[in-house]
């Protein structure tokens, strides 16, 4: 694992899709849950492709600004 990316994102486990993917439950990024103070995001379309690895703060940013 490097500081900002994992070349196989199906090393890591309890990937999951945001809510808001929709019914069809389509292609869209995904989420690892339980890696204090990273967030590893992956795109579903790849689950064994990379994964980009976001800090707490970064990740926080990023959140706000989707919901705002």
């Amino acid at each position: 694992m490097s500081a900002h990316h994992i070349p196989d994102a199906s090393a890591l486990t309890a990937w999951r899709k945001s809510s808001y993917s929709g019914a069809d439950n389509g292609d869209c990024v995904e989420v690892s849950d339980g890696h204090p103070g990273l967030t590893p995001v992956r795109d579903s379309k790849t689950p064994t492709g990379p994964a980009l690895l976001f800090g707490a703060d970064a990740w926080s940013a990023f959140v706000a600004g989707v919901k705002g």
